[in-house]
């Protein structure tokens, strides 16, 4: 054998050493690209900033006048979602660059810090009851709903979690078991809040995580389905959400209490017809017709005054988000990235989904936002930053 033949076995093999390393290692890998972003990278940047206008436009629309007949400014609750808006973009830039092997490592402390805050609703004087559920915290003028940010952060910590499972002997039972313990944590302290929307997402956004990850199907479905009996054994032990159960399932016989903001958000949406009656011009949101006409119902204002086309306008943006996502997270090498961005996007249509099957019947209403179009401040606030992780992602899939 040749010195140059022992020279190139030496090289291939210190190569195959420092792979190995590497794929023990993963968040040791260079992570960061120069260059032009890709083209994902601009579809979620653009979407997510007209979905947010969109936002802020509807809210100033459902809230201006129904306001002043309070006595108050016009621009009271658009003024807020603003600054939140602001803080919310601020927080889409650090998220867009912080490097995702540092948020991989900080996943555990993340999960504390949100633990934390959802335990602020239980703190005299901090904690505020808002439509039947004590989720709230409010401090001076500033209220937030903890939960919000434990939908991040539980995310992050699951990615985080399946993206090292190759270090344990037996991933399975290590990772799949620590994820759906994080998962139950949060779940039942929103549960003991009286959230079970939150519940629902959360419980969602891990097993989406999960199921990105490779975890096989049964464990899935059998966790799915005692999370799902659980969680009706739940909705069965208050009148107050068993009657809006029932009430969803005989809409038209209880259309005047029980079933009331989903019977005027159908008759809304269905006035809309093609262009609608003209940003401003709907009178669903006057005299309290659609209670929360800003929040939780505000897809039917856009239906009404925009119409099929905002409407489309609306579902096609979510769906060019997804698209977006998913092609950002097939892209990345990085277990952790290519977690982190599905999750991102099963979240976000999750609960699109559940918000505009609440105002059409489909579903229950539950009292999730729609995600960049309600009003909120830290749903608005949340969802920016994780979309910001969303371009990291896109940034760096290359």
């Amino acid at each position: 054998m040749t010195a140059s033949t022992t020279h190139l076995g030496d090289r291939r093999s210190a190569a195959h050493q420092r792979a190995m390393a590497m794929d023990r290692h993963p968040t040791r890998r260079p992570v960061t690209h120069s260059g032009p972003a890709p083209r994902t990278f601009y579809v979620i940047a653009v979407t997510a900033f007209v979905l947010t206008l969109l936002g802020l436009v509807m809210v100033l629309s459902a809230t201006s006048i129904s306001e002043v007949h309070k006595g108050h400014s016009p621009f009271r609750i658009f003024g807020r979602q603003v600054v939140w808006a602001a803080v919310g973009f601020v927080g889409l830039l650090a998220a867009a660059k912080v490097p995702l092997r540092l948020l991989q490592r900080l996943a555990v402390p993340l999960f504390l810090g949100a633990l934390a805050l959802m335990l602020l609703p239980f703190v005299p004087h901090l904690g505020t009851n808002v439509n039947g559920a004590s989720s709230w915290v409010g401090i001076g003028n500033v209220t937030f709903q903890p939960s919000e940010f434990m939908k991040l952060a539980l995310l992050v910590v699951a990615a985080a979690t399946l993206a090292d499972r190759r270090r344990e002997p037996n991933p399975l039972g290590a990772h799949f078991g620590r994820v759906m313990l994080f998962v139950a944590v949060a779940c039942g302290i929103c549960v003991v809040q009286g959230d079970l929307g939150s519940a629902i997402v959360i419980a969602a956004i891990g097993m989406a995580v999960v199921f990105l990850a490779g975890v096989p199907m049964l464990p899935i479905v059998a966790t799915s389905a005692a999370g799902v009996l659980v969680g009706v054994m739940y909705a069965l032990t208050s009148p107050r959400r068993r009657n809006r159960f029932v009430a969803f399932l005989d809409c038209a016989g209880s259309k005047s209490d029980l079933c009331y903001q989903t019977s005027q958000a159908m008759i809304a949406t269905a006035q809309g017809g093609i262009t609608g009656s003209g940003v401003g011009q709907g009178h669903s949101k006057l005299g309290e017709l659609v209670p929360l006409a800003h929040s939780d119902f505000i897809f039917s204002v856009v239906a009404e005054e925009m119409g099929m086309i905002g409407v489309i306008a609306v579902l096609g943006g979510f769906l060019a988000l997804s698209w977006a996502g998913v092609k950002a997270a097939m892209a990345s090498s990085q277990p952790f990235n290519r977690l982190l961005a599905g999750g991102i996007v099963a979240w976000f249509v999750l609960q699109a989904f559940i918000n505009v099957g609440g105002v059409t019947r489909l579903l229950p209403v539950t009292g999730l936002t729609l995600p960049f179009i309600s009003a909120g401040g830290s749903s608005l606030l949340v969802t920016l930053v994780a979309t910001g992780i969303l371009l990291n992602v896109a940034r760096n899939a290359r």
